[in-house]
């Protein structure tokens, strides 16, 4: 599994301003199984990078987002992503060394698919993924220095991305190199948005210690949820005592919010309050 060196201090843009014109709805507040589109892409985001920042246009009213995630104004909406991306790189400015760039409708994005897009920048600039035949600059990694190479492009009315990538020290990363390129997949039109969300909702493993094991009637079992509210309402019983436990994700830290997202592979360790000290 690539990992990113860990003297990349790694943060994250969302852009979140975007018109949804095929969607006829905005994006970042549709639902996915209980929460937001936003609100999922910043909650997968925020376990890799610190800060996660969320670009928004003017006015534009968000849904309700994780503690710590920060806003930013992309004061001149409709101009294309580079605009939202220089508005998110200002606002991170001094605070990380690169930025994982996201759309919002990207409900598969994985975690290993944005470490894996991390650890191939190395001595390079950015790096674009590349799958079926197109770019992916909104699943891109960008270093924050690039900034001032942004801003001259907007100066000169060079809107499109591939200008940018075209000027910097740029890695291709192609489909083959890519860890989950699912991740890659966006939801544009309702049509879209209807298909992805009947899908089966991520694998994920539940272990339940101690003295919790015999009235839930389980040790280990997977279940099919998008979220930890999801995985806990998916067990019988455990939504009854969930206020007396502690579930922790992946081993690490303790899970309280049930909007928190979940992706394939995730591990919830289940055990009583007093277990957890």
């Amino acid at each position: 599994m690539a990992v990113p060196p860990p003297s990349l201090h790694l943060s994250a843009i969302v852009l979140a301003g975007g018109r949804s014109s095929r969607m006829g709805a905005p994006k970042a507040a549709l639902d996915w199984h209980g929460t937001s589109l936003l609100r999922r892409v910043t909650g997968v985001l925020m376990r890799l990078a610190d800060p996660v920042v969320v670009v928004h246009a003017p006015g534009q009213e968000l849904p309700e987002l994780p503690e710590g995630v920060l806003l930013a104004v992309d004061e001149q909406p409709g101009r294309g992503p580079l605009e939202g991306i220089a508005a998110g790189m200002r606002a991170l400015h001094g605070r990380a060394d690169a930025a994982f760039v996201s759309s919002t409708d990207a409900p598969f994005l994985h975690p290993a698919f944005v470490r894996g897009v991390a650890a191939a920048l190395d001595g390079a600039d950015a790096v674009l993924p590349v799958a079926g035949g197109h770019n992916h600059p909104l699943a891109a990694l960008y270093r924050l220095s690039l900034l001032p190479a942004v801003e001259q492009l907007l100066s000169e009315q060079r809107m499109r991305p591939f200008y940018l990538f075209e000027t910097a020290n740029t890695r291709m990363l192609d489909e083959p190199q890519l860890q989950r390129p699912e991740s890659l997949r966006n939801v544009n039109t309702p049509e879209e948005y209807r298909a992805a969300l009947a899908e089966p909702q991520p694998a994920v493993t539940v272990e339940v210690f101690g003295t919790l094991r015999a009235p839930l009637g389980i040790d280990r079992t997977v279940v099919r949820a998008a979220t930890l509210g999801g995985a806990i309402d998916a067990l019988p019983g455990l939504a009854d005592i969930s206020h007396h436990v502690l579930v922790a994700l992946n081993g690490e830290q303790f899970q309280a919010d049930r909007s928190v997202p979940l992706v394939d592979g995730d591990v919830l360790s289940v055990l009583t309050a007093e277990a957890g000290g």
